[in-house]
């Protein structure tokens, strides 16, 4: 099954509260959307923390092609091997990318932020859900 999976991470403040947002393709029909809280971090920690989710519910759905598009530029030249990472705190997730990619065939692209705008306000309605939680305690 190949599938086409948009994700965004968000963070409010950098570091600050993350926010994941993946939206789930196959063909045309949108077939899942994932908005998820990540606790504190980083907006590229969060963008890997989206790719990570993303791959794994490809998994679970037994995909053999997946083809994930983002609006992080640096996220994509670093996952498609362009970029080294140099941030400590990326290279796990890297690491882990690399290792749930060697189950299926993953490709990375950048798309404007223009066509990442599901993916987009799912991350930050995550991050929105988290504040008003916190709020209420």
């Amino acid at each position: 099954m190949k599938l086409v999976i948009f994700t965004d991470g968000a963070s409010s403040g950098n570091p600050g509260p993350m926010g994941l947002g993946i939206v789930i393709y196959k063909g045309a029909k949108m077939i899942g959307e994932h908005s998820l809280f990540a606790g504190k971090g980083t907006n590229n920690m969060a963008e890997y923390l989206a790719v990570i989710k993303a791959l794994e519910a490809a998994k679970k759905l037994k995909a053999s092609e997946v083809h994930v598009k983002s609006d992080s530029q640096l996220l994509v030249r670093q996952l498609s091997g362009e970029y080294r990472v140099k941030n400590a705190k990326l290279k796990p997730l890297k690491a882990k990318v690399d290792r749930l990619c060697k189950k299926m065939k993953v490709f990375f692209e950048h798309v404007s932020r223009e066509k990442n705008k599901e993916a987009d306000k799912l991350s930050k309605d995550a991050i929105k859900r988290h504040r008003k939680r916190m709020k209420k305690k």
